[in-house]
C-alpha cells in the first residue's frame, strides 16, 4: 500500500508529511484534495446572504492563492531567466493602459484646440508629437506582447517537459502496488494530461494580476477625480460574475474527476484499435466495431455532460455580465451629460470614459485572474498529490551490504500475504528454505501463490506477516536497488522492448552494453543466437514493427530474447516465472536440461506447468490455496502420491 500524508514513516520511523511540504495547510488540504486523498472536497457552497457571500468570496480568493508559491518555485526552478523575463515584460505593460487612454484624450483635445485656433504651426507641432508619442506608446505594447509570448511559449517547453520528468522519475520510485490501483492510474492520467500547460499559464496569470492590478490603480486615480461613487460602482459590478466563475470552475473539476476512469478506458479502446499487439485478434473475431461503438457511446456521454456544464456555465456569465454592462453604459451617459454641461472637456470626457471602461475591465480581469488561479490550483493540486506518495519499500537508513557469494541461501518464515482489497490471502503462513545452488520448480494451480513468492522474494512487495532472509539478512534491511541487482528475473509477461536486439538483452546489465562478447555469450545459452543470425542487422535490428526498419518476432523468439536477458543479468539468485510458455516442448527441455549447466553457483527457482521440465529441478514445491502441501524430488512425491503425483498422471495421460 501506498503511504501519503501526515505520518509517513519507513520502517525505522523517518518519513515525511505528504501535502504540506508542498505549502498547503491542512484545512487547504481538505478543501482542495480530490476525492478519497485526504477527505471530501469542500466546494463553493450555496450561501445566500451578503455576509455568507463574502466568506464565499474571501473563502475563494484564498484557495486561489494557496496554489501560488509552489507554482512560482516549479517554474523559477524550470528557467529562471525566462520567469524574469516573463515577469519583467508583464509588469512593463502595465503601465501602458493608463499612458494610452491619457494621451488619446491629449490627443484629441490638442486636435479641437487646433481646429479652434485655425491650424496654426504650433498646434499642428503639438499634434504630430503626441501622434508620434500615442504611436510609440503603441508599438512598445505590442513588442512587449510578442516578448511575452515568446518568453511564455519557451517557459511552457521547458517546463512541460520538467513535469513529465517529475513524473516519470517519481513513478520510477513507486510501489507496484501504485500501479495496480485503478485509482492511482486515473490519479496520474489526469496529472500528465493537465499539468502540463497549466503551471506556465498560472505564473502567467500571477504576472498578468500584478500587471492589471498596477493598471487598475492608475485607471482608479483618473476616474476617481470624476466621481468616487462610479468607481465604486465599477469595482461592484463584476463580484456576481467571479462567485458563479469559481462555482463553475469547481464543478468543472468535479466533473473531470468523475469521467477520468471512463476516459481512460476510451483510451484504452484507442489504443486496442490503433496498436498492432492487438489487430490481428480484433480482425478475427471482427471485434473493431463494438469498440468503436463503446467509444462512441462514452463520447456522446461526456459531450452531453460537457455541453450541459458548458452552456449554464457561458450563460451565467452572461447574465452576470450584463450587469458589468448596464454599469459601463450608465456611466457613459453620466460622463457624456457631464461633457454637455461643460464640467469637463474633451479630453476629460476621452479619458474618463475610458478610465471607467478600463477599470471595470481591470477589475474584472482581476477576478477572472483569481477564478483562473483558483482553477489552476484545483487540477494542479492532482499533480502535486501525486507527487506527495512515497514508496513504502525503500532502503533503510543504514543498508546492509549485499554479499558477493550469498552462502546461506533463502529462507520463508512464516509469510503470509494477502492483496489490497482482496480478503483471501494469496500466502498462508509459507516457510521454506533454499540452499545456495539449488535449483527449485514450484508447481500449483493458477492462484496457488506461486507469482507472489517471486514478488515477495524480489520485494515488490513487503510481506504481512513473517520474514523472508537471503544470506541470513531479512530483506527488508538491504538496499531493494542493490539487492535486485543481484536477481536475474524473467516473468511470463515479459516486456518487448522496441528496441535494438542487442539493448533487448543488454537492459539485464546496462553497464554490459558495451560488451558484444558477454551479450552474444547470453544469447547462446538461451537460444537467441540464432534468433538473431538471422536479422538483418544482426545485433543491431530494431525489433518491433512501431520503428522504421523494425523487425517483428514471433512469441517464441521474443522468450528467448527475453531470456537471454536474465542470463546477461548473471545474478547470483535466477527466477524463471513460467518464461518458456511460449516456446516448443523441445525448446523448452533444452533450455532446462541446461539449468545445471546455466546455474552452476546459483540459486535457481522456475514456475512451469509442464512436467516433463518441473521433474529436472532438484526440489519441488506444490502450492495449493497459498500454502506449500507438498515438498520433495520428482521421485520422493511420485512415491508419495499424493496432489504432484496426480497433477503429473493427468498431463502425462495426455500424450499417451
Amino acid at each position: 500500500m501506498l503511504q501519503q500524508g501526515p505520518g509517513n514513516t519507513d520502517r525505522n520511523g523517518n518519513g515525511r508529511r505528504g501535502g504540506e511540504s508542498f505549502g498547503l495547510s491542512p484545512r487547504e488540504q481538505r478543501r482542495l484534495a480530490p476525492n478519497g486523498a485526504g477527505g471530501a472536497p469542500e466546494g463553493p457552497e450555496e450561501a445566500p446572504g451578503l455576509r455568507k457571500t463574502l466568506q464565499e468570496l474571501r473563502r475563494n480568493f484564498r484557495a486561489s492563492l494557496s496554489g501560488v508559491p509552489r507554482v512560482l518555485r516549479l517554474v523559477w526552478e524550470t528557467h529562471r531567466g525566462f520567469t524574469l523575463a516573463l515577469g519583467l515584460v508583464t509588469l512593463l505593460q502595465s503601465a501602458l493602459p493608463a499612458a494610452q487612454v491619457w494621451i488619446a484624450g491629449q490627443l484629441l483635445q490638442a486636435v479641437v484646440e487646433g481646429v479652434q485656433a485655425g491650424g496654426n504651426d504650433a498646434a499642428i507641432r503639438r499634434i504630430v508629437w503626441l501622434a508620434l508619442i500615442q504611436f510609440a506608446l503603441l508599438a512598445g505594447g505590442s513588442l512587449l506582447s510578442t516578448l511575452q509570448n515568446i518568453s511564455q511559449q519557451l517557459l511552457q517547453d521547458r517546463t512541460a517537459n520538467k513535469i513529465q520528468l517529475m513524473i516519470m522519475e517519481h513513478a520510477n520510485g513507486l510501489d507496484l502496488s501504485f500501479f495496480e490501483d485503478a485509482k492511482y492510474y486515473d490519479q496520474l492520467q489526469q496529472a500528465q494530461r493537465e499539468a502540463a500547460f497549466r503551471p506556465v499559464s498560472m505564473v502567467s496569470g500571477v504576472f498578468g494580476l500584478l500587471r492589471t492590478g498596477i493598471t487598475f490603480l492608475t485607471m482608479i486615480a483618473l476616474l476617481v477625480r470624476l466621481g468616487p461613487l462610479l468607481a465604486v460602482a465599477a469595482l461592484l459590478s463584476p463580484i456576481p460574475a467571479f462567485i458563479a466563475s469559481t462555482r463553475y470552475g469547481w464543478q468543472g473539476y468535479q466533473q473531470m474527476r468523475r469521467q477520468s476512469p471512463e476516459r481512460r478506458l476510451m483510451g484504452y479502446l484507442t489504443n486496442l484499435l490503433t496498436t498492432d499487439t492487438y489487430n490481428k485478434e480484433i480482425k478475427l473475431f471482427t471485434l473493431g466495431d463494438f469498440f468503436v461503438d463503446r467509444y462512441r457511446r462514452l463520447a456522446h456521454k461526456f459531450i452531453g455532460e460537457n455541453q450541459r456544464l458548458l452552456v449554464r456555465r457561458y450563460t451565467a456569465g452572461f447574465g452576470w455580465g450584463m450587469l458589468t454592462t448596464l454599469t459601463t453604459s450608465a456611466t457613459y451617459l453620466y460622463v457624456a451629460l457631464q461633457a454637455v454641461r461643460g464640467r469637463i472637456d474633451i479630453a476629460g470626457l476621452v479619458v474618463f470614459t475610458q478610465a471607467a471602461q478600463q477599470v471595470q475591465g481591470n477589475f474584472q480581469g482581476l477576478l477572472n485572474g483569481f477564478a483562473s488561479m483558483y482553477e489552476h490550483t484545483l487540477y494542479l493540486n492532482t499533480l502535486f498529490d501525486l507527487l506527495a506518495f512515497e514508496p513504502r519499500i525503500r532502503a533503510p537508513e543504514r543498508p546492509v551490504p549485499v554479499a558477493a557469494r550469498f552462502t546461506w541461501g533463502i529462507e520463508f518464515r512464516n509469510v503470509s500475504y494477502t492483496y489490497p482489497g482482496r480478503d483471501e490471502p494469496a500466502l498462508r503462513d509459507v516457510s521454506f528454505t533454499v540452499a545456495p545452488g539449488e535449483t527449485i520448480a514450484l508447481v500449483g494451480r493458477n492462484g496457488a501463490g506461486k507469482t507472489t513468492i517471486v514478488k515477495l522474494l524480489t520485494r515488490l512487495y513487503d510481506p504481512d506477516a513473517g520474514q523472508i532472509l537471503i544470506d541470513g539478512v531479512d530483506i527488508r534491511d538491504y538496499d531493494p536497488a542493490a539487492l535486485r541487482r543481484e536477481i536475474g528475473v524473467i516473468f511470463q509477461d515479459y516486456v518487448t522492448y522496441y528496441l535494438s536486439a542487442r539493448e533487448n538483452i543488454a537492459v539485464g546489465r546496462l553497464e554490459e552494453l558495451a560488451n558484444l562478447e558477454r551479450i552474444t555469450a547470453s544469447a547462446a545459452q538461451s537460444g537467441a543466437d540464432a534468433v538473431v543470425a538471422r536479422l538483418p542487422e544482426g545485433y543491431d535490428t530494431t525489433l518491433g514493427k512501431w520503428f522504421d526498419q523494425g523487425h517483428q518476432l514471433s512469441g517464441g523468439e521474443w522468450q528467448k530474447i527475453a531470456l537471454a536477458r536474465a542470463f546477461m543479468r548473471d545474478a547470483q539468485i535466477l527466477i524463471l516465472d513460467e518464461p518458456t510458455a511460449a516456446l516448443d516442448a523441445q525448446a523448452e527441455y533444452e533450455i532446462f536440461a541446461r539449468m545445471k549447466e546455466l546455474t552452476v553457483g546459483k540459486t535457481a527457482l522456475f514456475i512451469s506447468h509442464r512436467f516433463s521440465t518441473v521433474r529436472l529441478a532438484d526440489r519441488i514445491m506444490v502450492l495449493e490455496g497459498g500454502a506449500i502441501i507438498e515438498n520433495g524430488s520428482h521421485d520422493e512425491l511420485l512415491l508419495q502420491n499424493g496432489r504432484y503425483a496426480e497433477l503429473f498422471n493427468l498431463q502425462a495421460a495426455s500424450y499417451r
